[in-house]
């Protein structure tokens, strides 16, 4: 089984590509999704988090809000919450890809927004990196979180560079122009992904 790592800066549009990426019927690990399960009532990265932000946690939930404001404020927080979720995202994807090689299928897809700043794009076949105009991702962000300008550029600014990530990917599908593009974009994707999983398969066979 091959693996695609889906990555790319927060508002760049990665959420709308994986979900074409499930669509054409790959499975797809979507990390963010893997973080809320941790951080959801009871969730079992809870404890370690309210003792990194004392008041982040109250009454087995947590408040997002706060645990926000910290992470923007304190750089070390940040790097504290990476070591608590870090390790236990990674378990979660190393059951997800076996799930998927048990399940026969050729490709799965790691969606991972800090694929690149984990390492994560060691274990990948190809990345494919989700881009779009700076003032589009600053838009996006904004109006979906609800952040401040001040905020969505500290976000930004944690990132790796979006041109640091689209010089390492194999593949960049730009976002922000319309819909119909970024189909067609993923649709070149998955035709050269299928293209390589027939071309293994024949080579593994002995068949030209």
């Amino acid at each position: 089984m091959r693996i695609l790592g889906l990555t790319g800066g927060i508002g760049m549009g990665k959420s709308t590509v994986a979900r074409m990426l499930r669509r054409a019927g790959f499975p797809v690990f979507d990390a963010d999704a893997a973080v809320h399960a941790l951080q959801a009532p009871g969730g079992r990265a809870l404890p370690a988090i309210g003792r990194l932000v004392p008041g982040a946690v109250q009454g087995g939930v947590l408040d997002r809000a706060v645990l926000r404001r910290a992470a923007v404020a304190d750089r070390a927080v940040m790097k504290g919450l990476e070591r608590i979720i870090h390790p236990m995202v990674r378990q979660e994807r190393d059951r997800f890809l076996a799930r998927a090689r048990r399940a026969g299928h050729s490709w799965a897809v790691l969606d991972v927004p800090l694929l690149f700043e984990t390492g994560g794009d060691r274990l990948c076949d190809r990345v494919a990196v989700v881009s779009a105009p700076p003032e589009v991702q600053a838009y996006r962000v904004a109006r979906r979180r609800g952040m401040a300008p001040g905020e969505v550029a500290a976000v930004i600014a944690r990132q790796m560079p979006d041109r640091e990530k689209r010089r390492r990917a194999d593949d960049v599908i730009c976002t922000g122009l319309s819909r119909n593009d970024t189909v067609r974009r993923v649709r070149r994707l998955v035709a050269r992904m299928r293209a390589e999983a027939g071309s293994r398969i024949r080579a593994e066979e002995g068949r030209p």
